[in-house]
């Protein structure tokens, strides 16, 4: 394995870490979110026609750039370093790969080109709080169960005497769902006895739906409340008996949690910069507070784990297999490092005024979202089989 980047990675890097660094410091960010969208969306537009970001790793023949996870991983690392309010995460890494995986031909040229140009914002509803177990992160996602069960809760999808599909149902925890402009809502078919769980498109101006966003945590991680009576949807896909849909959402969270460990080590790398600084200037007893040698093993220790993490993020870049062990391990460094921020920043790391608390928030919220770390670990096991019937006969 060549762990080098080339060129054009660097140049990705380069360019949309000069961009952030004068549109999206710790100011920008408080009022993007106070937006109604929740976002920059000049900035967006930029990110989108200056870099192609929500198409990056779209094929060429739908208008994206073309380019690999390694590449959309490197640019969620910028974005994660700013803390950038942004439907990349929504739109990019989870709704376009399941469009492309999932849907028609003709789908695919009708929404990915608008995707891929930034002028359609996308997400993906699962109901209740199951993104991560949906996306076989946490746990396999085959039996359904993560869906809200046949006979009530999560969406209902049915067949109207027309031929169209209604959906009935909510769901919550919806990614930029309160302003995205397409939604892939996960929702059962089939009744009770032979429920199906399939997804469906649905317009975000449709007759019948409605959207709430939520109060979260994290502000930078826009949430909504959508709910659905009688909603036209249309099938992603053509709906046959081999279409695979938990094996797309399991394909699409292994490059989800790739990317999010690289946004994690991102946001984790500066925190730590940010830190490292101030100890510098921080005065007590005529030092600098870095000079210290209980603030010097706290920040080396600290720099270890970061650029482990940064180390298993690039990983799974490469191999999207080992995404959620690198995302465990992304999630575990930023926690230490967003609450070392705000020990060694003192009484002012967890002010309003100081940027130290929106780090410690993101850690928290991101593990509440995608984890929690030690269920992404243990899922990892029972997949590579190291507590099945072959570990217990292993000698000890």
């Amino acid at each position: 394995m060549d762990a080098a980047f080339t060129a054009e990675q660097d140049e990705i890097r380069r360019t949309l870490h000069e961009l952030l660094a004068k549109h999206c410091g710790p100011q920008d960010v408080r009022s993007a979110v106070r937006t109604p969208v929740g976002h920059d969306a000049a900035l967006w537009g930029r990110l989108a026609a200056e870099l192609g970001l929500p198409g990056l790793a779209l094929p060429e023949e739908y208008g994206g750039v073309g380019c690999t996870t390694a590449e959309l991983a490197l640019a969620c690392e910028e974005t994660g370093r700013a803390l950038l309010p942004s439907p990349l995460l929504a739109t990019a890494v989870l709704a376009a790969p399941l469009v492309a995986a999932l849907g028609t031909d003709a789908q695919r040229s009708d929404l990915l080109p608008l995707i891929a140009r930034g002028e359609r914002t996308a997400t993906l509803a699962v109901p209740g709080t199951s993104l991560a177990l949906a996306l076989g992160l946490t746990g396999a996602n085959a039996d359904g169960e993560w869906a809200g069960g046949g006979r009530a809760g999560g969406v209902q999808a049915k067949r109207a005497p027309d031929g169209a599909w209604r959906l009935y149902g909510e769901a919550g925890q919806v990614l930029d769902g309160h302003s995205a402009q397409l939604l892939l809502v996960a929702a059962h078919t089939g009744g009770f006895a032979r429920s199906r769980t399939l997804l469906f498109v649905v317009p975000g101006d449709a007759e019948g739906l409605r959207r709430t966003r939520q109060t979260t945590l994290d502000e930078t991680r826009s949430q909504a409340r959508i709910q659905l009576r009688d909603v036209e949807g249309e099938l992603l896909g053509d709906g046959g008996d081999f279409i695979d849909v938990h094996g797309a959402l399991a394909a699409t969270g292994r490059t989800a949690a790739a990317c999010l460990a690289a946004e994690a080590v991102g946001a984790a790398a500066e925190a730590l910069e940010r830190t490292v600084a101030y100890v510098k200037e921080r005065e007590q007893f005529g030092r600098a507070i870095g000079s210290f040698q209980a603030v010097k093993h706290r920040l080396a220790d600290l720099y270890v784990q970061v650029q482990a993490a940064r180390s298993a993020a690039y990983y799974a870049a490469w191999d999207p297999g080992a995404g959620a062990l690198a995302l465990a391990q992304g999630l575990d460094a930023l926690r230490s490092a967003a609450s070392e921020a705000v020990q060694l920043h003192g009484g002012i790391g967890f002010t309003w005024e100081h940027e130290a608390h929106l780090y410690f928030k993101r850690a928290a919220a991101d593990e509440l979202l995608f984890g929690p770390v030690h269920r992404l670990r243990g899922h990892a096991a029972d997949q590579a089989g190291l507590f099945g019937p072959a570990a217990a006969e292993v000698p000890a």
